[in-house]
């Protein structure tokens, strides 16, 4: 039987229902599938026997690590990963809810689910686009700073364990609560509730908000080559904002990557959403969020430390402005002894003028 027998909520969650049962089949399916590559029943049959996270898993180690490696190391280009980052997630979404389809379990909840997982897609993939992510030779700039760091095998084994290895595994794991949903949805209302309105409604606003950062992003990228092409300032710009070399306001005046801030929360909340239909504080899909939170502050961080040797002044920037979440204040202990030495010598001319 390819799904468990689940009673209850609660059962929908157990790693020792739900998963572990089914991790022999990861040996079997490559077997299955080379015997019945020729025979469209059979898959199907295979497809539907097999435990979907299983599929969702041999998928990614299968499937997309292997891809990756070959044509990463064919083509010297380390941003194989990235051009596939948009669409991967929906992609196990997308599997999770065509099983529940094909098996007969109510997806009204699944399918709306789905929906906010495309758009999502979209809008990551549209940013990309625009930025040149998928023309031939594109290479995300990290991986260019970073091979000049590390020796050529240190690389290289970096490259196979953690670009191509771990990141598959984990596009895959920030979607396994679609399937706690899946196992659920017999036991949940078959049409969706208010928490479930309210949790899509906020993923849609949370996709929103990247692309309100993205496009203040890229409106200001612009705006900074086109001054340094012709040293004329765009209208709305200020010199002195361009000449800064980063931007500071819109939603980057309340952090320093909204993008990304929204980005972690989007699956952050999708775990959520699993957790409150079934009824409880945490569940094993846990692990996926976590580990999509920790590569962000890693990423972040080289992020800025490359950043930050570029713009001198993206220091202070770090000083006043919160990574992700917002500070109560952007004010400096410094700002206060600014603002009381101007008070001081506009006081010495008022009273130079009266005398």
């Amino acid at each position: 039987m390819a799904l468990p027998a689940v009673k209850t909520l609660g059962d929908c969650t157990d790693f020792g229902i739900t998963v572990l049962p089914y991790l022999s089949q990861m040996k079997t399916l490559p077997i299955q599938l080379y015997q019945s590559y020729n025979d469209p029943q059979a898959l199907k049959d295979i497809y539907l026997s097999t435990n979907p996270v299983i599929t969702s898993l041999a998928f990614a180690l299968y499937i997309c690590f292997p891809i990756f490696w070959i044509v990463s190391d064919a083509n010297r280009n380390y941003s194989q990963v990235d051009r596939m980052w948009s669409f991967l997630p929906t992609m196990h979404n997308a599997h999770f809810v065509v099983y529940a389809h094909m098996t007969g379990l109510p997806t009204q909840r699944l399918d709306t689910l789905l929906a906010c997982s495309v758009v999502w897609s979209l809008r990551l993939t549209y940013n990309y686009w625009r930025k040149g992510g998928y023309q031939i030779g594109h290479e995300d700039y990290r991986w260019e700073f970073l091979r000049s760091k590390l020796s050529p095998n240190i690389y290289h084994l970096f490259s196979i364990l953690f670009n191509y290895l771990f990141q598959s595994i984990l596009l895959m794991l920030i979607a396994t609560p679609t399937y706690v949903l899946l196992l659920a949805s017999p036991i949940l209302p078959s049409s969706m509730t208010v928490p479930d309105i309210v949790f899509s409604r906020l993923l849609m606003a949370l996709v929103l908000l990247e692309y309100f950062a993205d496009a203040q992003q890229w409106t200001y990228q612009n705006a900074k080559k086109a001054y340094q092409a012709t040293a004329k300032v765009p209208l709305g710009f200020e010199r002195e904002d361009l000449d800064r070399g980063f931007v500071v306001t819109g939603l980057w005046s309340w952090s320093r990557h909204p993008n990304f801030a929204a980005e972690q929360a989007f699956w952050v909340c999708l775990y959520q959403w699993a957790v409150w239909d079934t009824e409880g504080y945490f569940n094993w899909t846990i692990v996926g969020p976590l580990l999509y939170l920790a590569l962000f502050q890693g990423s972040t961080w080289f992020t800025e430390l490359i950043t930050k040797g570029k713009y001198p002044e993206y220091a202070e920037y770090q000083r006043r402005v919160g990574k992700f979440v917002p500070k109560l204040s952007s004010e400096l202990p410094e700002d206060k002894l600014v603002e009381a030495t101007e008070k001081a010598a506009e006081n010495v001319k008022a009273e130079a003028k009266k005398d």
